[in-house]
């Protein structure tokens, strides 16, 4: 197998579960060493209260080929980030990959929820938790990652650039949050490209997460499933695939063509010719754009 990262060090901050562990497992795939970050552990649970933790993913980009070290680390507090960076730079001298997935919002917003009706205390807790975590890990992580030439810096969000403009996405908290993320990734390449390292917002699909395979009551083995309620999940992926895509953009000795873009996990499977673990290649936000958000019925052919 090959695994074009082996040597590689990655940060994925937000790893617990989700997009966050599939990519951390997919850049292990290709030989990397992966630092994983969350608030879950086997010995304490945040307020998600799951069962997913941070070592389980470490266990999983280990079992996948490259090398999973857990740290728990809250990305709201400068001291503990900075703390983990000395460790990396400690034990690496180096690091190559940051993404930036750090969310922690799903219980907190309310679905149409104009902001004077939201809960104000919930709403503002979500925009710390997933733009404020952001800018404390770039923070301190960007010295270390500029110190050799070919960093990337992914920014993970909900939606691309066209999308979000052009759509309201669920409430104004929800939407300030991942909006701010795209532009976070704007503004780093920006800062980055003249420095000889590359910024971009990736956003998965429909994601087939942990906690949307509960929502359902479905497991990965018989997802579709969830059809009979849903039919447009269909063109759902699974987190894999978003890690794929950081795994392909990692790899790409001329990602810098990328620096400040939007992109997505269908898009960039086009591009590369990676495949969801199904073989597919679902195309998530074109198949909204032109069937789903038309009202037609669901129909992923030609979408995946």
């Amino acid at each position: 197998m090959s695994q074009p990262l082996t040597g590689k060090v990655a940060l994925v901050a937000g790893a617990t579960r989700g997009a966050g562990r599939g990519i951390a497992v997919e850049l292990g795939a290709a030989g990397a060493t992966v630092y994983v970050t969350g608030r879950s552990t086997r010995a304490r649970r945040s307020e998600y209260d799951r069962p997913e933790t941070i070592e389980d993913t470490a266990d999983l980009v280990t079992e996948a080929g490259g090398r999973g070290v857990a740290v728990p680390v809250d990305h709201l507090e400068p001291d503990q980030v900075e703390a983990l960076v000395d460790r990396i730079d400690r034990e690496q001298g180096r690091l190559d990959v940051l993404v930036n997935d750090i969310w922690g919002g799903e219980n907190l917003f309310e679905w149409e929820a104009p902001v004077w009706e939201h809960d104000l205390e919930r709403g503002l807790r979500l925009l710390r938790l997933a733009v404020e975590t952001h800018a404390v890990t770039s923070h301190h992580a960007l010295p270390l990652l500029l110190r050799r030439p070919g960093g990337l810096v992914v920014e993970v969000t909900d939606g691309t650039a066209d999308y979000n403009r052009d759509h309201y996405r669920v409430s104004f908290f929800y939407d300030l949050a991942k909006t701010s993320v795209l532009r976070m990734a704007f503004a780093l390449g920006h800062e980055l490209g003249p420095r000889g390292a590359t910024a971009v917002a990736l956003t998965p699909g429909w994601l087939r997460s942990e906690i949307m395979l509960d929502h359902y009551g479905v497991r990965e083995e018989n997802w579709r499933d969830a059809l009979t309620a849903t039919p447009h999940f269909a063109i759902s992926e699974t987190p894999r695939y978003a890690g794929r895509a950081v795994a392909a953009l990692a790899a790409d000795p001329d990602v810098a063509r990328h620096n400040g873009r939007s992109l997505s996990s269908g898009g960039l499977a086009r591009e590369y010719g990676f495949t969801d673990l199904d073989g597919s290649r679902p195309d998530a936000w074109r198949y909204l754009v032109e069937v789903q958000d038309p009202g037609k019925p669901a129909d992923v052919t030609g979408y995946r």
